[in-house]
């Protein structure tokens, strides 16, 4: 398979290509301010017009989270290991919902003495990124509901996971197993590169490429874009929070001690 050149640097860098595939439909909705309802015992770490976020710490939440990602898999024929959420030592999962119903999940996985997942596919090109020093996280158990979908849901998601991996843990770089059908999605609207070839992956019987990004790169992107609250079709990096709902953000993530006991000691 070929390598695909990456298109970045600007948000003029960012088309939107006919070819392109979403992995689930992307509306707009309007965005707010965060709202500081919960405490941070609730797990609650973003408040929106249309959905929250939270740490899903819970049992009862990784059991939603386990279902929506077990209903979008086997929606697309793909299979999915449900104890792969709650697996890694060092693992985050977040869930956005209203009410009762989880509309998406994405986890962050650190590494560790244990490795990532994406080692079992692409250890070669993970060992040279640890050669060259990279700090590493990995974007895992990505699962947005068909119906509820948006632009915002997904930004949400990903800057969340981004503060989580580069302010809390110190990572420099991340990467993401995805689909090929949705690779080119993925480095059009959030500047991630392709590091590794196409590899069937047993544990969702499907194929797979990695992507790869620097976390430098996403604070440029966010730095420039992001809370700007305009309509766009070539980035997501607009839909993510402003520098102001950021440092709410960051702060809060430090306040829940009781979710990262492992690496308190770096703020003390």
């Amino acid at each position: 398979m070929p390598h695909i050149k990456q298109l970045f640097h600007t948000s003029a860098d960012f088309v939107k290509v006919k070819n392109d595939t979403a992995p689930f439909s992307v509306g707009k909705s309007l965005r707010c301010l965060i709202e500081d309802q919960f405490s941070p015992r609730d797990n609650v770490l973003v408040t929106r017009n249309d959905f929250n976020v939270r740490v899903a710490n819970s049992q009862e939440s990784k059991n939603q989270v386990r279902a929506l990602i077990n209903q979008m898999y086997s929606w697309r024929g793909y299979r999915f290991e449900t104890n792969i959420v709650g697996h890694h030592t060092h693992q985050t999962t977040l869930q956005a919902y209203r009410g009762e119903d989880t509309l998406g999940t994405l986890s962050l996985n650190i590494d560790s003495e244990n490795g990532l997942l994406a080692d079992q596919l692409y250890q070669r090109e993970i060992d040279t990124l640890r050669k060259r020093g990279a700090a590493l996280c990995e974007l895992t158990c990505l699962a947005i509901s068909k119906q509820f979908g948006s632009n915002e849901l997904l930004a949400s998601l990903f800057h969340l996971i981004h503060i989580l991996g580069r302010s809390l843990h110190c990572a420099t770089d991340a990467v993401i197993e995805i689909n090929p059908r949705h690779s080119l999605y993925y480095q059009r609207l959030l500047g991630f590169r392709q590091i590794g070839e196409k590899i069937h992956c047993r544990r969702v019987n499907a194929p797979a490429v990695l992507l790869h990004i620097k976390t430098d790169f996403v604070e440029e992107q966010i730095a420039h874009h992001a809370g700007r609250r305009r309509i766009s079709d070539r980035s997501l990096y607009p839909y993510f929070f402003s520098s102001l709902e950021t440092k709410q953000l960051s702060q809060r993530i430090l306040e829940m001690h009781h979710l990262h006991p492992a690496f308190l000691q770096k703020f003390n």
